[in-house]
């Protein structure tokens, strides 16, 4: 920070006083405003972690309807991740999200804000202490006021990977959490050349969510604004890193055939090719004890009324041998492959690809 603002102060110099003063305050401000939006975001994210609701509610003006959605949403998430947490045997430790300003304005007495947010959590198993790590990254358009007790946030929109996880009620938690604490750690370490490459590229274009954001491959369109990359990126992963070749049916010719782009057609391309083959299919229920047979490459399709409407790619697995996945739309890094999709009528297609 002192070499960056050093740089300014010989520039400035070089053009000439008269300049420097707004530009200063300028650069100041958004200083400024860099710490009081991560300041914001980190105590959200520790009200989550402690499941404090009112200082979670503190953040936010009730008495505005965009404010008041906007805190219900966050409270939503709070309840989901410790059901979520109680079904999977397993404690959070960590929430530590990472904020990147993308763009800022004033708005009469706050800022209206792009935000990227990376966010770790770490969680431990109840019989164990090893730490486990993902990562989710999200994008944000938030407006934010300055009131005399701080900061509130007025209104935030962004794409929530939990938002099909309203009802884990419908889950038996306790049968689900018996066996999932029985399982023991898998070494993946030799699953073939063909599937580490395929894992190397998913993680190296892992966008918001990745230990380093390299956004996605600039080679490819993104597909979020068009209704989803996921299928998109699970097609990378399996020519750019699994050296699957491309066809007639599946390939990138004008931006991406259905298959390659799409969910449904990716899923029924991929099994009815042969070049995949179905290991489970229902709700969590029929699934869970199927998951731990999915290797780095495989992956889940998310059935909702029907339809495919998300792919996720097998990257890993924690310290009891769950499965981790990665995936576009909202980014995940080693996020366990259930985490988000726990609404009632969902279900999964697990995938076990012939590399």
């Amino acid at each position: 920070m002192l070499i960056m603002l050093l740089v300014i102060l010989i520039l400035l110099c070089a053009v000439g006083l008269p300049y420097i003063r707004p530009v200063m305050m300028a650069f100041f401000i958004e200083e400024e405003l860099s710490e009081e939006i991560n300041y914001i975001v980190q105590r959200r994210s520790q009200s989550i972690l402690t499941e404090d609701v009112e200082t979670l509610k503190n953040l936010y003006d009730l008495n505005i309807r965009a404010s008041q959605w906007a805190f219900e949403h966050e409270l939503r998430k709070m309840k989901y991740l410790q059901k979520w947490s109680k079904k999977q045997g397993v404690k959070f430790v960590g929430i530590q999200p990472n904020v990147m300003i993308r763009r800022s304005s004033v708005k009469e007495e706050g800022y209206s804000l792009n935000l990227t947010i990376s966010t770790k959590y770490d969680y431990i198993y109840e019989n164990e202490e090893v730490i486990n790590s993902f990562r989710i990254g999200t994008h944000h358009s938030i407006e934010i006021e300055k009131r005399e007790e701080g900061w509130v946030i007025l209104r935030e929109w962004y794409t929530d990977p939990f938002a099909d996880s309203l009802h884990l009620d419908d889950i038996k938690t306790e049968s689900i959490k018996e066996f999932i604490l029985s399982q023991e750690f898998r070494d993946l370490s030799n699953i073939g050349d063909r599937r580490l490459n395929a894992l190397k590229y998913a993680d190296e274009f892992s966008g918001a969510a990745g230990e380093v954001n390299r956004g996605y491959n600039k080679k490819y369109i993104n597909y979020n604004p068009k209704g989803g990359d996921c299928a998109n990126y699970a097609s990378q992963i399996l020519y750019e890193g699994g050296r699957f070749k491309k066809n007639s049916i599946w390939n990138y010719d004008k931006g991406g055939s259905s298959a390659w782009v799409n969910a449904q057609a990716f899923k029924n391309y991929m099994i009815n090719s042969g070049r995949a083959s179905l290991v489970a299919y229902g709700d969590y229920n029929k699934v869970y004890k199927a998951s731990y047979k999915l290797l780095p490459g495989d992956f889940v399709a998310y059935e909702k009324k029907g339809k495919i409407t998300h792919i996720s790619v097998i990257t890993g697995a924690d310290s009891k041998g769950y499965s981790l996945v990665n995936s576009h739309n909202t980014d995940r890094y080693r996020v366990p492959w259930d985490l988000g999709w726990s609404n009632k009528g969902i279900k999964f297609w697990l995938v076990h690809v012939h590399f």
